[in-house]
Formats: C-alpha cells, sequence, structure tokens
C-alpha cells in the first residue's frame, strides 16, 4: 500500500537498528534490494507516516460536506448504472449466429465468417462483464467511504490499522510530502 513517489517500486517495513536506537522506517525496496540503486527515496520512520494518513483522513473528516458532495457526483456521472453495458443484445445475437452456423455447417460450406462474429462478440461481452464489475467495485468503494464519513463524528486521534485498510488504497512517499490516495478516488498531499 505504500509506495516510492520517485521510483514507484513499494516500500517495505524493515527493523532497523541505528547505533542502538531502535525504530520500524519504510524504506523502498529498490533501496533495499539493489546495491547501488539510482534511488533516492527518504526513509520514513513509521510513526511519521501513521500520522500523516491520520492527518489525510481528519481532512476528510473536517470536510466531510464538500467530500460527500463530490463523492455523490462521481455515483451520479461516471459511475451511474445507465452506463453499464447491457449484455442482453450480446447475447441474442449470439443466439442468432449460432443458429445461424448451423445452417451452413450442415450444408458442409464455409462458415468462418459467423464464427469470427461469435468470437468477437463472446470478446466483447466479455470486456462489458468486466466494465461492469470495476464500475461496480468503484460504486461499493465510494458507498463505503460516504457510509463512514456520515457515521464519523470526531477527528480520528490514533492511527486503527483496519480503518486504514477499509480507507485507503495507496499512499505514495515523496522527499517532503505523503500523497494519500483514498479507494473512492479522493487524493490528498499531507506534508512531513
Amino acid at each position: 500500500m505504500v509506495y516510492c513517489g520517485e521510483c514507484h517500486q513499494i516500500y517495505r517495513r524493515v527493523h532497523w537498528n541505528n547505533r542502538g536506537c531502535r525504530s520500524i522506517v519504510w524504506r523502498c525496496v529498490s533501496r533495499l534490494e539493489k546495491k547501488g540503486s539510482d534511488c533516492t527515496s527518504p526513509t520514513i520512520n513509521e510513526k511519521v507516516l501513521q500520522v500523516a494518513v491520520v492527518k489525510a483522513i481528519n481532512e476528510v473528516l473536517a470536510s466531510k460536506d464538500t467530500f460527500l458532495s463530490t463523492l455523490q457526483a462521481n455515483i451520479a456521472t461516471v459511475l451511474n448504472e445507465e452506463h453499464d453495458k447491457i449484455t442482453d443484445n450480446i447475447d441474442a445475437k449470439l443466439d442468432e449466429l449460432q443458429n445461424e452456423l448451423l445452417r451452413p455447417a450442415n450444408s458442409k460450406a464455409d462458415y468462418n465468417e459467423v464464427t469470427e462474429e461469435i468470437y468477437r462478440l463472446r470478446e466483447l461481452k466479455q470486456n462489458a462483464l468486466v466494465e461492469n464489475a470495476e464500475r461496480e467495485g468503484k460504486r461499493q468503494r465510494i458507498a463505503e467511504m460516504t457510509a463512514f464519513l456520515n457515521e464519523q463524528l470526531c477527528d480520528i486521534t490514533e492511527y486503527d490499522e483496519q480503518l486504514v485498510r477499509r480507507l485507503i488504497e495507496k499512499v505514495t512517499v515523496f522527499d517532503d510530502k505523503v500523497i494519500v490516495e483514498f479507494k473512492s478516488g479522493v487524493e490528498l498531499n499531507v506534508e512531513i
């Protein structure tokens, strides 16, 4: 969930012992695994990272009316169910073509055009089903975010792993900031 803003690799959680001082930090995997890596991304203390994520969540809570209206607009435009591709027309055409395929096959005529059209329609149907599933997943994530914003009455005071996993899609670490991307599509910059 934590990524490098420079080389876009994942960050890994590391137990660090620096001159007798033990701490938990996050480091870019390219710096950990590749000797002589060109990545100069910062090592970030876990507490600093957690504070940045909590700040982002609290910022969303502080302006929840604005975010709720944005989420509702997303639902109303891009994610509207009217945009779901209906596969009924494709299914009807496939049935028609399969019946049509029997005639040339029985008379030993060339049926390549019909089979190519069947394959093309099957691919269209598969693509439509995938797009519908992605849109439905996005709808669910926005609904979860909306429910969270409506339920939450006050700021979050401490880091909660379950809450973060529920709300946050990705955290990108840069030298001076962290970009927190929520599963609903909202992105926030938090200075560190």
